[in-house]
């Protein structure tokens, strides 16, 4: 594993050093299409081979005849976009114009790629030698590799490459990507194992690429998750597309504006995974006033957290469970009507659980967030009957600093988080409050609290550890010592006004 991203690290930083005057938002087109066309190729160099030697159960196939490819789920790859064919022709000034017609005969031969892979390399501004470089490094992938191992190495270094454009673009870049342990939490919480999987803002797949890892990780049968998403930003979704058809994953992904033109409008999704953008402002929210979605009252026209959080509860099947990020602020906030709605929704028992999470995990935005967990019927026979509790969770000091600006959940904090959610939510969990850490409140608490969701509200300050001084000998010290200070204190004024006389001033 270290090895493998000690290469991540090493395959980024070489991309990089060629990015020169490039802003990063256009160059990560630039490489993403490149680590998805030396996949696709991969993939199908290894089918090509065994159709050549015809043994088996390939005995008498063509290798040129596409509909062989077809039959293994394996994009057909046209002569001239073959990636050693490319290669070789990596440092002739016309590279450029030939991986632009790569891209488009790729798309021609396969429709599911119509319009996802970038057309961009021809472009004269792009340097063609750093370019014919950036093909030789990306050909260093996969080297050795087969199959599996080749698609697994691929999709970790597309990911890693997605992680650190978000961080290099700053603001922007969370608009498609969310950092990785937090998907990998809220997978974890919610175990989708099978079903259908929604998620309306789904940027570049990251939540879908988790989940299916999730199912493999438990030898379970990606086949039995379905995977829904929608995205309103049509390059994102074009790299959502790239980021799992290298995986293999098939999923129905549609462009538009999720409030304004929905495109699953009769979906019923058994689990929804989602980071909506924050305190989104213009979401059209003036022309939505009478939708059928606001079963708790309508959202704000001024901020879209709890259009999103009404859109996700509606998609939800009778016992399907949702988990979102959002602002800090959702969790207690009173503008245009967001109160009423959520004490609407803590009395109609759709709230599940609220997990508090530490600041700086995210590459885009210092605005704090959280978690909110969604159950349709909290009294769903899978589970313990928890109709008149939410559990909350206080993550905040949790997390582990992996540069000076971010922070990132360990494997131990995710499984910490998930555990006591499980055991909170299973009929044999051995759930038991952790003052500091979670608190399984009644709803009596919660309004008492105000329909306040904000997990340190419930759980209280983290225990002390006895340790064994008594308290009359603790305050005697405490005492002993701030007298000292005094006197410290008080000699070093003395010493100040002598030495102030000392050079003419007199007070």
């Amino acid at each position: 594993m270290a090895e493998n991203n000690e290469l991540e690290k090493t395959l980024w930083a070489a991309a990089d050093k060629l990015r020169s005057n490039m802003d990063a938002a256009e160059y990560k087109h630039i490489v993403l299409g490149l680590i998805f066309l030396k996949y696709i190729s991969d993939a199908f160099y290894d089918l090509h081979k065994k159709l050549e030697a015809g043994k088996g159960e390939f005995e008498g196939a063509d290798p040129e005849d596409k509909d062989e490819y077809l039959a293994y789920n394996i994009f057909f790859v046209p002569e001239k976009a073959r990636w050693q064919y490319l290669q070789d022709r990596a440092k002739q000034p016309e590279i450029g114009k030939w991986l632009d017609e790569a891209m488009d005969d790729i798309e021609k031969i396969n429709p599911p790629l119509k319009g996802v892979l970038p057309k961009i390399y021809a472009d004269p501004e792009l340097n063609k030698q750093r370019l014919g470089e950036l093909i030789d490094l990306i050909g260093t992938i996969g080297f050795n590799q087969e199959g599996h191992q080749a698609q697994d190495l691929l999709g970790r270094v597309y990911e890693y490459f997605l992680g650190q454009f978000a961080d290099a673009e700053g603001k922007k870049g969370g608009q498609f990507y969310t950092p990785a342990s937090i998907v990998k939490l809220l997978v974890a919480m919610l175990e989708p194992y099978a079903g259908r999987v929604y998620d309306g803002c789904c940027g570049s797949g990251g939540m879908f690429v988790q989940s299916e890892r999730f199912v493999e990780e438990h030898q379970g049968n990606i086949k039995d998750l379905s995977i829904f998403g929608q995205e309103s930003n049509p390059t994102t979704l074009r790299l959502a597309k790239m980021n799992l058809a290298i995986r293999g994953i098939d999923a129905k992904l549609e462009l538009g504006d999720t409030f304004l033109n929905d495109k699953h409008k009769d979906l019923k999704a058994d689990y929804i995974l989602a980071n909506p953008p924050f305190n989104v402002s213009d979401w059209s929210g003036e022309q939505l006033r009478e939708d059928n979605r606001w079963q708790y009252g309508p959202p704000p026209v001024g901020n879209a957290n709890y259009a999103w959080l009404q859109h996700f509860i509606h998609k939800l099947s009778p016992n399907g469970t949702a988990g979102i990020v959002l602002a800090n602020g959702s969790m207690n906030s009173n503008t245009g009507g967001e109160g009423e709605i959520r004490q609407k929704m803590i009395e109609d028992g759709v709230i599940d659980c609220m997990v508090a999470l530490p600041a700086q995990l995210f590459y885009n935005t210092m605005i704090p967030a959280c978690l909110w967990f969604l159950a349709r019927n909290k009294a769903n026979h899978k589970f313990r009957d928890r109709s008149n509790e939410i559990l909350f969770i206080d993550a905040r000091n949790l997390g582990t600093m992996i540069s000076r600006r971010n922070r990132e959940l360990t494997d131990d904090d995710i499984a910490r988080i998930a555990d006591t959610y499980h055991n909170w939510r299973n009929k044999d969990g051995q759930y038991e409050d952790t003052p500091g850490f979670c608190k399984a409140a009644p709803l009596d608490e919660v309004r008492a609290n105000n329909y306040v969701l904000m997990p340190g509200r419930y759980v209280g300050a983290e225990e002390e550890e006895d340790d064994g001084i008594p308290f009359e000998e603790k305050m005697t010290a405490l005492t002993e010592k701030l007298a000292e200070q005094f006197t410290r204190g008080a000699e070093l004024e003395k010493t100040i006004w002598e030495n102030l006389r000392g050079i003419g001033y007199e007070f």
